[in-house]
């Protein structure tokens, strides 16, 4: 019945919510594992759907600090991981990206006690397959993989069709679908970090969409992984390090 679903979808929603606010807390102090949950209380049905839907996200704050992901939020992960088994895919491309975003948390979790590494699915078509309209669409589903510390076959079709993942941001923001937008800079910003164009000038792009986006955590999340991204790809400073 859709009258008693829809609380239920908000439930879920609100969590998703909260638990992205936290590491995106944790992520802007730089106070490494973000505290997702009291240790004391029970994780909920909506925590740990939250924590599925976030998937590799929960270990930025880590990541981006140069440490390992923390046994807690791994743990954590593991149990949604349990509880929210992967839905069954609507098509082969749904299904490549649920297996992408899996492998991605299973990378991280296999650093931890709880978990260990899948096998790699099968890789991503490029844009010349897909056509680069719903390649973009398919890699900003997958932009909770554009993290430091994570390498693999769609980081590298990332780094060498970057001009298709600018047209993707560009076609985006004319169609104020800024939260598609927003996950496709993070691309172009991890490209950058690894030394390749990002063919657009991005903190005008990340600032458009911080002052006309949805407000949202998840949102920021993904602005803030990729301002971090696009510091990563500035020149060492004077000392010798890179930008924070």
């Amino acid at each position: 019945m859709p009258f008693a679903e829809t609380p239920l979808r908000d439930t879920y929603a609100a969590a998703v919510e909260q638990v992205a606010g936290r590491t995106l807390d944790a992520l802007r102090n730089g106070d490494g594992a973000a505290a997702i949950v009291d240790p004391d209380t029970a994780a909920t049905r909506p925590l740990l759907a939250a924590v599925r839907v976030l998937g590799a996200d929960l270990f930025a704050p880590q990541l981006f600090t140069g440490t390992e992901p923390d046994g807690p939020t791994a743990a954590l992960l593991s149990e949604g991981r349990r509880a929210f088994p992967a839905p069954a895919p609507a098509s082969p491309e749904a299904e490549l990206v649920i297996g992408w975003q899996d492998w991605a948390a299973g990378q991280l979790l296999a650093r931890t006690p709880y978990g260990t590494a899948g096998a790699q699915p099968a890789p991503l078509p490029d844009p010349d397959a897909m056509g680069w309209q719903a390649w973009s669409v398919r890699m900003a589903q997958l932009s909770a993989l554009a993290l430091p510390g994570l390498d693999g076959p769609v980081h590298e079709t990332a780094r060498t069709n970057t001009s298709a993942l600018a047209r993707g941001t560009v076609r985006a923001m004319l169609r104020r679908d800024l939260t598609t937008a927003a996950r496709l800079t993070r691309w172009l910003a991890r490209a950058a970090a690894d030394g390749h164009p990002s063919r657009l000038e991005l903190e005008p792009v990340l600032e458009r969409i911080r002052l006309a986006g949805d407000g949202s955590a998840r949102t920021g999340l993904e602005l803030e992984a990729a301002r971090r991204l696009l510091l990563r790809s500035r020149p060492p400073t004077a000392e010798g390090n890179r930008a924070p």
